[in-house]
């Protein structure tokens, strides 16, 4: 073999590896980023559900410790006013009422989802009893949830009934 067709294929195995680098790195970073998306996705719906059903489930007897332990899940102006509403109404209406009630998250799906801000829409059932209402009242709801991870925590920044 010639010494030029030598550095001619030697170029082109080196071009040939070069670009099959390329396309590995390329596609291995295009499966990162999709698993780190599906991840996204699991963690805010998992902690979407798990906010809501502590945030609307509540026990007359034990309101006081239960609820205000919900904050910590919770960000921003948010976690203010839920701070706000639980004081001012949602404890003294459940003591007063002997409230017993209990939130499930029925079903879960992302709106959207990026590595650190998700929007879930959640399907919630409630099952109230009290003094007034022994036999209890179930009312069905569907929540929008906007979720911001902060600190590898994701925590409700908003919660809107629809």
């Amino acid at each position: 073999m010639s010494r030029n067709l030598r550095r001619i294929l030697f170029a082109c195995a080196a071009a040939l590896f070069l670009a099959a680098a390329v396309a590995g790195t390329l596609t291995w970073y295009d499966y990162r980023s999709d698993r780190q998306a599906e991840q996204a996705r699991a963690d805010a719906t998992a902690a979407a559900r798990r906010t809501l059903e502590a945030m609307f489930s509540y026990d007359y007897k034990s309101i006081d410790t239960e609820l205000p332990k919900v904050v910590d899940n919770l960000e921003g102006s948010f976690r203010d006013d839920y701070s706000k509403i639980i004081t001012g109404s949602i404890i003294p209406g459940a003591k007063q009422k002997e409230l017993t009630v209990q939130a499930t998250a029925e079903a879960a799906g992302v709106v959207s989802a990026a590595a650190d801000h998700a929007v879930v829409l959640v399907y919630l059932n409630q099952v109230t009893t009290g003094k007034d209402i022994p036999k209890g009242t179930i009312t069905a709801s569907r929540v929008r949830v906007v979720l911001d991870k902060n600190h590898g925590r994701w925590l409700a920044a908003q919660v809107t009934p629809i």
